[in-house]
């Protein structure tokens, strides 16, 4: 029950100082951006820390900087799919999502981290 409140109290901390910083930037749509998904892995790692050691929390850090890599491919080949082969949303994203899956995995295997 203790994790849940630390992850809890962390991650409302984490968001709510994201959020602070998201505000005073400019464009807005950097608000976005800064809400979630940084905070959250912040909130994460400090607890993977406490909880397995900074070793453990190493190999987290990298596996979530391979689902950004992985997620900037899907991004693009998003993109390049629904503006240049003019293709529907839903066959690109499900044959992009392919290509993240390829792209996460591929790092993975190839450089190592935890799964």
């Amino acid at each position: 029950m203790t994790e849940y409140l630390v992850r809890f109290v962390a991650g409302g901390l984490i968001v709510s100082i994201f959020a602070i910083l998201g505000d005073m930037l400019r464009p807005k749509s950097f608000a976005g951006l800064l809400g979630a998904a940084p905070s959250v892995a912040l909130a994460t790692l400090g607890i993977a820390v406490v909880q397995h050691g900074p070793q453990y929390a190493a190999s987290a850090s990298w596996t979530m900087i391979y689902g950004a890599i992985a997620l900037a491919c899907y991004s693009l080949v998003v993109c390049h799919l629904l503006m240049r082969i003019r293709l529907g949303a839903l066959p690109a994203t499900v044959l992009a999502f392919v290509v993240w899956l390829g792209v996460a995995f591929g790092l993975l295997a190839g450089l190592g981290g935890s799964a």
